[in-house]
């Protein structure tokens, strides 16, 4: 398990280091906001020093321009995501579309797709997955028009770079069609799981629940990854305007406990139950 800094909101970057480590975890999903916040040549060195695992970097992409920036620029700024992520040894960058806006679908999946084939070189250089989020439909209109795993999954094949994946979030996809009986051919697409759950009925668009305390059959989920091979980070990804308020460090340990619940019938180390 790792802990997205996006989690532990009321956090800067040293809190999250040592909060996670005070926790008994090692392993840190960066927020970018933070990091630059903290400066970035200080953060790489905090993790250095502390030995921080670094799970992903979230959030690049906006390549449709519906955000106010241009197509160059978040390339550009999707470069310098990849360029930090290898710095701090993360496995992927977190990867969003842009919403479609104005934009024919078609138009739109061809700039998503010319963005990635700019991306996929120094994702390559620096041994970094890019990693498409697909999300809820509720989030179309902000942040991405890849709102299932088809459309995703095609996206994927028709970039054909090894370094092109899936960022699988339990709270965006759990009510995908037979999504238990897919998952073992998804898995070898799968570079990172973020992990939260569903409150039923969501009060806002940020209610996730921690792992264990919603509606989600998370148990099932995180089963059928590990047992189909999936050997990756779960990052815990909790955007909760009631979480954001509360007592990280509290926060962060309830989340472990909830974690582990959910590995019971899985005949792993615990030394491995811990990551």
């Amino acid at each position: 398990m790792s802990v997205s800094s996006l989690t532990t909101k009321r956090w800067n970057l040293l809190e999250d280091v040592c909060g996670v480590q005070d926790a008994g975890l090692s392993s840190l999903g960066l927020w970018r906001p933070k990091l630059l916040d903290f400066g970035e040549e200080r953060s790489i060195e905090l993790l250095r020093d502390r030995q921080v695992d670094v799970s992903t970097v979230s959030f690049a992409g906006g390549f449709t321009g519906t955000n106010g920036h241009r197509f160059e620029d978040a390339v550009s700024d999707a470069r310098d995501a990849i360029r930090l992520a290898g710095q701090v040894g993360a496995d992927a960058v977190i990867l969003v579309s842009g919403s479609r806006g104005a934009h024919t679908l078609n138009h739109a999946r061809r700039l998503l797709l010319d963005a990635i084939r700019e991306l996929t070189g120094p994702a390559e250089s620096v041994g970094v997955d890019i990693a498409l989020l697909p999300m809820h439909p509720m989030f179309a209109a902000d942040w991405t028009f890849l709102s299932c795993l088809d459309d995703t999954i095609d996206i994927i094949a028709m970039a054909s770079h090894p370094r092109v994946k899936l960022a699988f979030d339990t709270y965006h996809l759990w009510q995908e069609p037979q999504l238990l009986a897919r998952l073992p051919e998804l898995v070898p697409l799968i570079s990172a799981v973020q992990i939260s759950d569903w409150r039923e009925p969501p009060r806002s668009r940020h209610d996730r629940a921690l792992p264990g305390e919603g509606v989600i059959p998370l148990a099932g989920i995180v089963e059928t990854l590990v047992r189909s091979g999936y050997r990756g980070h779960f990052d815990l990804q909790v955007w909760s305007e009631e979480s954001w308020l509360s007592d990280p460090s509290a926060l962060v340990k309830r989340a472990k406990s909830g974690f582990e619940k959910l590995l019971p019938r899985i005949a792993l180390p615990a030394r491995q139950v811990a990551h």
